[in-house]
């Protein structure tokens, strides 16, 4: 075993390193497919866990470990080490004596160490900084050992507190390839790295031309190289020779994480400044675009699919179908229906996952053939479960480059520009259509981690970019491999990707998965730099829920409902959600057929109130301070109004609140509509049941949110969750002919267990609906959105505001339940348009009657919307208000609004 010094260790690591560097493999293995692995030198002996971890450059800490032992850090640039109990470390180059840590954690430190349980507490005092930099580009083993040096204990270190000390100069840098007349810079951070090269190629398909090596710089642990002239519109890789835990020394042929665009099925990387004209769609620096919206509760988003869009629309030529340039087409079904939303009051159109996905075939991806059978058969899911892996449909919920547009909804997949200007089409053609873009974004996870086909972080920086379990293996609460947003690089990554889609394609709003599992510190820091990108305020929304090993602040604050309060970013609310559609998305058999909602269960008894009291949580906005009189008599804010023993109200301003009932996942509206209400519920009830869940969603102060589809009953034949379910099982018709319903049991996985409830609905032909129920509930939905612009009073912007001017007066103990009464006070608000507004909502089949004293003597009347020669809703033109009494008369299943007219 050899002993150094730490400035020896320092000098002999880095003349080795700059040895390797110069060297490099040979050309060819520029050439070998993505993902592409030399084995340098291999592991011998075996990976134990990684239980101990980095707090910054210099402290360690061993949960569990004993403090009062013996501790040491062996060293071995060739990933030679074995540790086994009883006997010497075998294969070091070096050991380094640790000591005791006694001194307190600045607070900070303790905060982001919140999850480490207590242990032993070690630092390294020695080194200087040079050598604990290098340090990381070796194996390293922490190990308790005897007084006689043999080993007692041995654990790898997560290191991320310490790449995070170490290298934090490189937070401000850019990286990715930039090319400029004069030079194109290579730069890529990769601090346990051990040599970087880039290879080069012409384009797409050819061999490497060129292999050069770049440098490191050792205080940012970024690798970089300048080569001459511009190289825009070639390709590139990176070979990275790193030691890999449990692997050994790896030469990974791997693209950038920093992509702006690639080949086809992301096999190399593409060389482009955003600016070029050759990257921009004829128009482009002229286009015109909506203007920002004046608060957060002006949103009214529709989320929608790129494939679905259009790839069912025959008025869209067939090579467009399905792709970004089916949006270009102005005069197609799809855009006409587009506009009509925008000019009743749908502000962005969100667009589920568009950047580089990992799992839908970009060249030659299968359309399968779909046998004709029953309603209930077993034969269309069959068919398309056989090809999902070949075909051409995913949500798109499976990132592998942030910051690169798919390339499955380009025209070419292989040319790197094409993606680029198509998709900077699809966004001039939503933006001349009246509508902002939104863009869906997955930062919480990565698809694949460690040596997989599709890592590419932890090929790069292995154990750093995924938050890890206490054995370091990558957590997955999130259904895949859990990336590290509370991480230095990984939070950087997090917001210089939403700032390039902010910057250079015009993005207007985000929508944030899983956005639970992110600092709140993260996403406050990315909301500054996006609007500062933009020149603008971009709304950000996002899933605040609170679950996995971050859950109630165990790591750090999160961006979720209950700690967001004053931040500005949205969260969806699931307590209205469940309260109108019934039950909870995990509902299974029985459950998800008996647990009915506010709009399909009757609403009768305690269980009625209870739903109708967490309905008007979410149209006061979710605010947790918002009072009322619930069903219990007693005066309470929403935060002391149970929701599944969590308050129902967390939200500090309306804009803090995203309401929904329906969206991609989880059963369509319609299709839990199909479980629950009664099967003898005509089609033309099952439409004004949807259309009553519409009106509550479009009264409620905050965010409105709808999914693509709804306003024409859309149905995914009862799938609880298509993301994977081809385009069979996730149709779109702009048509209004076929709403989806009945095209065969869904596909087994996720929803075998369900197909004894699924056969006989679907069998029912009374459930599917005509394109006469279909028409009526656009219409209808249309007017909805035309009633929510009409008024700020829909849009009311602060807390204060809110209590001020909404009042339920039909609530409290002597409520009739079946109908929400929702009274807003305009007087003194300019921008109200109307004195009054009451809007009711009855979910009974039959006609009800309130009286409501304290309306007594206004004169109300029916909204234009309702009085328009073209409003969709006859019936609410039934609804009657008695002045002289305050009695009002609301139709069955009837959503309707009066006004006090201003003066």
């Amino acid at each position: 075993m050899k002993t150094y010094s730490s400035a020896g260790l320092a000098l002999g690591l880095a003349l080795s390193l700059t040895a390797r560097a110069h060297a490099g493999p040979p050309l060819a293995t520029c050439d070998q497919d993505v993902p592409a692995r030399t084995l340098i030198a291999q592991r011998d002996g075996e990976t134990p866990p990684a239980r101990a971890h980095w707090l910054d450059g210099r402290r360690l800490r061993w949960p569990g470990a004993p403090a009062d032992a013996r501790y040491a850090l062996y060293v071995s640039h060739a990933a030679a080490l074995v540790a086994k109990p009883g006997a010497p470390v075998a294969g070091s180059d070096q050991r380094l004596a640790l000591e005791a840590d006694d001194e307190p954690l600045p607070p900070a430190l303790a905060a982001r160490f919140r999850f480490v349980g207590d242990g032993a507490a070690l630092r390294l005092r020695d080194a200087d900084e040079a050598a604990l930099r290098a340090l990381h580009r070796g194996q390293v083993l922490l190990v308790r050992e005897d007084d006689a040096g043999r080993v007692l204990e041995a654990t790898r270190l997560q290191h991320a507190g310490a790449l995070d000390d170490l290298f934090a100069a490189a937070e401000p840098l850019a990286f990715g390839a930039f090319p400029t007349p004069a030079q194109t810079l290579f730069r890529l951070w990769a601090p346990t790295a051990r040599a970087v090269s880039v290879c080069l190629y012409p384009d797409a398909a050819a061999p490497a031309r060129e292999r050069r090596a770049l440098r490191l710089d050792p205080r940012t642990g970024a690798w970089s190289l300048a080569l001459p002239g511009d190289r825009s519109g070639a390709y590139y890789r990176y070979l990275v020779e790193v030691y890999v835990p449990g692997v050994g020394i790896v030469r990974n042929a791997v693209t950038d994480p920093y992509s702006v665009s690639l080949s086809a099925d992301s096999r190399r990387s593409y060389v482009a400044d955003l600016d070029a004209p050759a990257l921009k769609p004829a128009g482009w620096d002229g286009a015109p675009r909506p203007a920002p919206l004046t608060a957060m509760t002006d949103l009214a988003v529709y989320e929608l699919h790129v494939r679905d869009f259009s790839r069912d629309d025959a008025t869209v030529p067939v090579a467009h179908r399905g792709k970004y340039l089916g949006f270009t087409h102005p005069d197609s079904a799809g855009m006409r229906h587009l506009r009509a939303l925008a000019e009743a009051g749908i502000t962005d159109v969100h667009l589920l996952p568009v950047f580089d996905i990992a799992t839908v075939p970009e060249r030659g991806c299968a359309t399968p053939a779909i046998p004709r059978a029953a309603p209930d058969g077993e034969a269309q899911q069959a068919a398309v479960t056989a090809a999902k892996a070949r075909d051409c449909f995913n949500w798109g919920y499976d990132p592998y480059h942030f910051n690169a547009p798919e390339g499955s909804y380009a025209t070419d997949a292989d040319d790197g520009a094409v993606r680029v200007r198509e998709f900077r089409a699809m966004v001039m053609a939503l933006h001349a259509a009246g509508l902002r873009v939104g863009m869906d974004v997955v930062y919480n996870h990565t698809t694949t981690s460690g040596q997989a086909p599709t890592s590419v972080l932890d090929r790069i920086v292995p154990g750093y970019y995924h938050r890890l379990d206490a054995d370091g293996r990558v957590e997955r609460s999130t259904c895949c491999e859990n990336t590290a947003t509370e991480h230095r690089m990984m939070a950087k990554l997090m917001i210089d990707s939403a700032v390039l889609w902010a910057k250079h394609y015009r993005i207007d709003s985000f929508r944030f998965d899983l956005m639970g599992h992110q600092p709140r510190e993260a996403m406050e820091r990315l909301q500054r730099a996006v609007d500062a990108a933009a020149g603008r305020r971009i709304p950000l929304i996002g899933e605040g829920w609170n679950f996995g090993e971050v859950a109630d602040g165990a790591r750090f604050v999160q961006a979720a409902q209950l700690s967001l309060a004053g931040a500005g970013i949205a969260t969806f609310s699931d307590r209205a959600r469940d309260a109108i559609r019934g039950g909870g998305p995990s509902d299974r058999g029985e459950a998800l057929v008996g647990r009915k909602g506010y709009v399909n269960g009757g609403a009768e008894g305690d269980e009625a109130r209870r739903l109708a009291d967490l309905v008007r949580a979410g149209l006061a906005g979710t605010l947790r301070d918002y009072r009322l009189t619930p069903a219990d008599g007693r005066e309470a804010t929403l935060a002391q109004l149970d929701y599944n023993g969590q308050p129902a109200g967390y939200a500090s301003a309306p804009g803090e609140v995203v309401n929904y009932v329906e969206n991609h996942d989880n059963q369509t509206l319609f299709d839990i509509n199909a479980f629950k209400l009664p099967r003898d519920t005509s089609p033309e009830d099952r439409a004004r049941v949807q259309v009553l869940a519409f009106a509550l969603n479009a009264f409620s102060q905050g965010v409105a949110y709808f999914h693509a589809g709804g306003e024409l009953l859309r149905s995914k034949s009862l799938d609880r969750n298509s993301f994977d379910s081809g385009d069979w099982f996730n149709p779109l018709d702009w048509s209004g002919a076929d709403n989806g319903f009945g095209r065969g049991l869904p596909p087994r996985e996720g929803n075998g267990e369900d197909w004894p409830w699924m056969r006989p609905l679907l069998a029912d032909a009374r459930i599917r609906p005509g394109a006469r129920e279909i028409a009526f509930a656009r219409g209808a939905f249309l007017d909805l959105l035309r009633i929510r612009r009409s008024s700020r009073l829909f849009r009311l912007r602060t807390a204060d505001e809110v209590q001020a001017r909404l009042r339920f007066p039909n609530s409290g103990p002597g409520q009739n339940p079946a109908v929400m009464a929702g009274h807003l006070d305009g007087r003194g608000l300019p921008e109200a348009g109307f004195a009054e507004v009451l809007y009711l909502v009855n979910v009974a089949p039959t006609p009800q009657t309130l009286t409501l004293r304290e309306l007594r003597g206004r004169p109300f009347v029916l909204h234009p919307v309702h009085r328009a020669p073209d409003a969709a809703d006859l019936r609410a033109r039934e609804a009657r208000f008695e002045a002289a009494s305050g009695r009002v008369h609301v139709p069955a299943r009837t959503a309707v609004v009066f006004v006090v007219e201003s003066r």
